[in-house]
């Protein structure tokens, strides 16, 4: 299957400071969403053919038959941004083409990992609406009536699964037919992300520690956690690959360090306010958990004294029921930090935008990252 082009065109370009979020949702239509549709059909039939003809085969040794499930659910059940902004990071100095599709692709792996081994740190039941990998894993231990723990045996072979994954995303970019000199420029920066996730979530768990962070601690470890794995990145890795100058990957590098901390911000605010339905995760365990994320940060940071001392002691009340997390969303509303956090990411979306403005793109991968810039921002998921 190829993807065509031909058709599309490139949206009229606004002054980022005259692009309202009416206009962002009406370039919708221009850029068709056939696009990224097109790019997630490839991704996940490549992603399905390498998991099916390589990691299944070579995880039966593990005698765990639930891993496999586990694993073909991850790599299905994905919104695939990752991978889409690398191939579109290649279509910025390059044509379409399989290999770097294949190449692309290989992100998801690497995504599975970071969500795993976070799902357990966090202590997450749910995934996409399912249980989470150490879940599954723990049901399928104490189904077999296997001695010893099986919430420990849960999270020990899902921290496993997930290092399979990170050797897997590795081996699928190696063998995904893209020159060898084109991987080469793609190495460094494939380290830099890895390197990045890593000590991210080093210095989250730490903030986790804390009561309450600085706004600025947490912010960084958004962008280094969880920005530039998601897009900058993924976006810059595309780019290299394709032999892009250092002018352009260092503008969509830009371009994609504000979307990759918007789209977070985001997540933040789903984390307390979405819909489990939508989500498909528990919505509210990132106030159950204590856990420091921008929103939360930014209601302590805004309230006044009285609404402070609320916040603090449902921080440290060690165990909150239903009723607690209600009123911690409440109070939280009434901080205006949703209006804040919400500004935060307008003016990320319109310094990216301004970006592109700058970058002398091709026209259809320039309009794909506008469109992407709306997707990843304006998402109820």
């Amino acid at each position: 299957m190829q993807l065509t082009s031909g058709d599309r065109m490139a949206p009229a370009l606004v002054p980022p400071h005259q692009r309202t979020r009416e206009h962002r949702n009406q370039s919708l239509t221009v850029v068709p969403a056939s696009l990224r549709a097109d790019i997630r059909d490839l991704v996940r039939a490549h992603l399905t053919d390498f998991v099916a003809n390589q990691c299944l085969a070579e995880l039966a040794g593990a005698n765990v038959d639930v891993a496999g499930a586990v694993l073909s659910g991850f790599v299905d059940g994905g919104k695939y941004v990752r991978s889409t902004f690398m191939y579109l990071g290649w279509l910025c100095g390059a044509q379409e083409d399989r290999a770097a599709l294949r190449a692309s692709a290989s992100l998801e792996l690497f995504h599975a990992f970071a969500l795993m081994q976070d799902d357990v740190m966090d202590e997450s039941p749910l995934r996409r609406g399912r249980p989470s990998a150490h879940v599954a894993l723990g049901q399928w231990h104490r189904a077999h009536g296997l001695s010893g723990s099986s919430d420990r045996f849960g999270e020990s072979t899902a921290v496993l699964l997930g290092d399979l994954c990170l050797v897997w995303a590795s081996k699928m970019l190696r063998e995904s037919g893209v020159a060898p000199e084109a991987l080469a420029r793609v190495w460094p920066r494939y380290d830099d992300m890895r390197i990045e996730l890593a000590v991210g979530q080093f210095a989250d768990l730490v903030n986790d520690s804390q009561s309450f962070p600085t706004l600025e601690a947490v912010l960084d470890v958004l962008r280094r956690k969880s920005g530039n794995y998601t897009v900058r990145r993924p976006l810059e890795i595309g780019a290299a690959m394709a032999g892009c100058t250092p002018e352009v990957i260092d503008v969509i590098g830009r371009y994609g360090a504000a979307i990759g901390e918007a789209f977070q911000l985001r997540d933040d605010l789903l984390g307390v306010f979405g819909s489990p339905t939508v989500t498909g995760k528990s919505v509210g365990t990132d106030l159950s958990s204590h856990k420091a994320t921008s929103v939360v940060v930014a209601a302590h940071q805004l309230a006044d004294a009285g609404l402070r001392r609320q916040l603090a002691e449902l921080m440290s009340t060690p165990e909150l029921g239903p009723a607690e997390v209600e009123h911690w969303r409440a109070l939280i509303t009434v901080s205006g930090a949703v209006q804040w956090i919400e500004q935060l990411i307008d003016d990320r979306v319109a310094e990216a935008l301004g970006c592109l403005d700058t970058a002398g793109i091709p026209g259809i991968a320039g309009a794909a990252l506008e469109d992407m810039a709306v997707v990843c921002t304006e998402r109820a998921a």
